[in-house]
C-alpha cells in the first residue's frame, strides 16, 4: 500500500495473483506483466521499510486498528463496491463497521434549518439503533455526527486524511468525541494530509459502508451528489430532503428525487424502507410520544400557527397578528428554546415542528 503507483484496483489485481508477502520475491518480468511500472517495481524490490515501521508503531497505540481486505472482519458491505480499499485504518470501536449504518451527507455551508434537519434525523435514527456515518466535514456532516452523539448513539467518520490528523482542524474536539463513542476510519496511512482528490475516494467508502444514504441540502454540483450517485450504483437506498425550487441548496436533493431517490419528510419514511434492520423499542415509542406533547400556552401556539416552514420575518408576524413587537419577540424566544422554531438569516424565523 505504501508503494508509489499502487492504488486500490492495482493492489487488488496483485492480490488476485498472489499473497502480498509473495509479491516481494516475484520476478521483475512477472511484475511487469501485471501492468506495474518501473518506479513501482523498483519500490517493491527496495521497499521503504521506515514508513512501514512508522505505521506499525501507530498500530501499537491503544484504540488503533488496521484491517486488510483479506481479514475475516473486513466489512462485507464494502467488498461489494467496484474498488474497495485494500487497507483500512481505524481509531475507536472497530466493531461498529459491522452495524447497520445510515450515511448523512450534504452541504458544507448549509442553512440553519438544514443543520437542524440533519441533527434531528441523526438523533432519531440513532435512537432506532442505526449507526450514523459521514465524512467529518463542515456543515451537514458535522451535524449528523453531533446528532447521533447527542442521544448517546454511535457514529462513524470516514476521513480524507491519515488518522493522525484532523481535517478541518476545527473538528479536533468532535473527532476526539467520535473516537470515544464511535470510530474514525480512513484508507490513507498516518501522515497523509488533506488533498482534493482524497475526498471523492472517501465518499465511496461512506456510501459503501451504509445500507442507506440521506442527503440534506446539496447544490446541483456537489460532493454530496457524488456520494449519492455512488450509493445508487452500489444498490444502496438513497433518500433526499426536498426543498424550495428557489433554494440553490435544495436543487441537488430535488434532482436526486427526480432520479429515483426517495423523498423524505420524516424518519418514518426511512424506516419504511430500512425498518427490517431495526424496530423501535417500547421505550423509544413512549419517549417519542412524550416529546410530541405540546408545552405551549394558547398565545404561543397562536403565534406558532403564523410562522411558516420557511423564513418568516417579525414584520410579517406584526402585520398578520394582533401581537405587539415586544410580545412577539418574547414568544419567539420561548418557541426557539423549546425547539419549535430556529433563527434563520436576516433576522427571520423558520418553523421546524
Amino acid at each position: 500500500m505504501r508503494t508509489p503507483g499502487v492504488g486500490s484496483k492495482t493492489f487488488l489485481k496483485c492480490l488476485d495473483f498472489c499473497p502480498p508477502e509473495q509479491l516481494f520475491s516475484t520476478s521483475r518480468d512477472t511484475l511487469c506483466k501485471l501492468g506495474l511500472g518501473t518506479k513501482t517495481i523498483d519500490a517493491i524490490k527496495n521497499p521503504d521499510w521506515k514508513v512501514v515501521e512508522e505505521d506499525l508503531l501507530w498500530l501499537e497505540q491503544a484504540g488503533n486498528h488496521i484491517l486488510f481486505f483479506t481479514d475475516p472482519d473486513y466489512p462485507s458491505q464494502l467488498k461489494e463496491i467496484p474498488d474497495p480499499p485494500p487497507v483500512l485504518f481505524a481509531r475507536g470501536d472497530i466493531d461498529l463497521i459491522h452495524f447497520p449504518q445510515i450515511a448523512i451527507v450534504g452541504s458544507r455551508n448549509p442553512s440553519s434549518s438544514g443543520i437542524q434537519i440533519a441533527t434531528d434525523f441523526a438523533s432519531s435514527l440513532a435512537t432506532f439503533g442505526f449507526t450514523i456515518t459521514s465524512g467529518l466535514a463542515l456543515g451537514i456532516d458535522a451535524a449528523g455526527h453531533r446528532g447521533a452523539l447527542a442521544v448517546g448513539g454511535k457514529t462513524i467518520a470516514v476521513t480524507g486524511t491519515g488518522l493522525d490528523r484532523v481535517y478541518p482542524a476545527t473538528h479536533k474536539e468532535l473527532a476526539t468525541e467520535i473516537v470515544a463513542n464511535g470510530v474514525l476510519i480512513s484508507e490513507f496511512p498516518p501522515g497523509t494530509s488533506a488533498k482534493a482528490n482524497h475526498f471523492p475516494r472517501r465518499n465511496r467508502i461512506i456510501s459503501g459502508l451504509c445500507v442507506g444514504l440521506l442527503v440534506v441540502e446539496a447544490a446541483k454540483k456537489s460532493g454530496s451528489l457524488i456520494s449519492a450517485r455512488m450509493a445508487l450504483e452500489q444498490n444502496r437506498e438513497v433518500f433526499a430532503i426536498p426543498g424550495s425550487i428557489y433554494n440553490p441548496l435544495a436543487r441537488g436533493c430535488n434532482a436526486l428525487i427526480k432520479e429515483g431517490a426517495k423523498l423524505v419528510e420524516t424518519t418514518q419514511d426511512i424506516m419504511d424502507e430500512l425498518g427490517h434492520f431495526y424496530q423501535p423499542s417500547m421505550t423509544q415509542s413512549k419517549r417519542t410520544d412524550t416529546n410530541t406533547q405540546s408545552t405551549l400556552d394558547v398565545e404561543q401556539q397562536n403565534l406558532l400557527n403564523y410562522i411558516l416552514y420557511s423564513p418568516t420575518s417579525i414584520d410579517q408576524l406584526v402585520n398578520e397578528t394582533s401581537f405587539s413587537v415586544e410580545n412577539i419577540a418574547a414568544n419567539l424566544l420561548i418557541l426557539e428554546i423549546q425547539g419549535y422554531i430556529i433563527a434563520t438569516h436576516g433576522g427571520t424565523y423558520t418553523r421546524i415542528k
